[in-house]
């Protein structure tokens, strides 16, 4: 596999599940049990209904009240995948860049991510809101017109700013909120949900466990931009 040249190689990374070994909202709405939690999460990977409403109707469950306690465990529990850190590192060397594009929310994306040299402005993810007796999600960059899925967090939208004429777009992911960004992307890295997506259409990836996999791959098949 080979890049067009010219083109500079851009990543579009997952978060939950992807950066981190598992998914923080799952992990979250899990460790709290709040009624119902269990039947929003099989609608939403089934795609019942839309990642935006699940979301938004899973953090509707827990009160506001309990917030020190909420963040306290959601970045405490959080685990990164191995080799997170080389291969930022490694991006950064072979002038690839690097985004966070995260279905996950401010509150813990932004506390977990802080110790990587990840620029604020190249993290994507959902807003909250602590004002209400219960966690109100916001959505800074839900899908645009060129989107239907009601995305909440909109991959898509973050990945035409940066044209396929341009850019060589590598997506890296394990989810149902991945599934529109693999349509989009020129190679995908994929695990879990989302490699059995990319098996049912047939759509090309890669799978990886680690980071370290994705290296290896990048190392020895990506020709880099120069």
């Amino acid at each position: 596999m080979t890049v067009t040249p010219g083109k500079q190689q851009i990543v579009f990374c997952d978060f939950d599940g992807t950066i981190t070994e598992n998914d923080n909202i799952i992990a979250l709405v899990k460790h709290f049990e709040p009624p119902g939690w269990e039947t929003i999460v099989k609608q939403t990977l089934n795609r019942e209904c839309s990642v935006r409403e699940g979301v938004g109707k899973l953090f509707s469950l827990l009160p506001t009240a309990r917030r020190e306690e909420i963040v306290d465990y959601a970045v405490r529990q959080a685990r990164i995948r191995e080799g997170f850190e080389e291969f930022l590192q490694f991006c950064e060397e072979a002038n690839i860049e690097f985004y966070v594009t995260s279905g996950g929310i401010d509150f813990f994306v932004y506390p977990i991510l802080e110790r990587f040299p990840i620029k604020r402005d190249h993290i994507y993810c959902n807003g909250s809101d602590f004002s209400g007796e219960t966690i109100r999600i916001t959505w800074p960059h839900a899908c645009d017109d060129s989107c239907a899925n009601d995305c909440g967090m909109c991959k898509t939208r973050i990945m035409r700013q940066f044209p396929s004429e341009h850019y060589y777009r590598i997506v890296i992911g394990d989810s149902v909120t991945d599934l529109e960004a693999a349509k989009l992307a020129d190679l995908v890295f994929a695990r879990s949900h989302l490699a059995e997506h990319c098996e049912k259409t047939n759509k090309p990836y890669i799978p990886y466990q680690t980071f370290y996999d994705i290296q290896d791959y990048f190392q020895k098949e990506v020709v880099r931009s120069k």
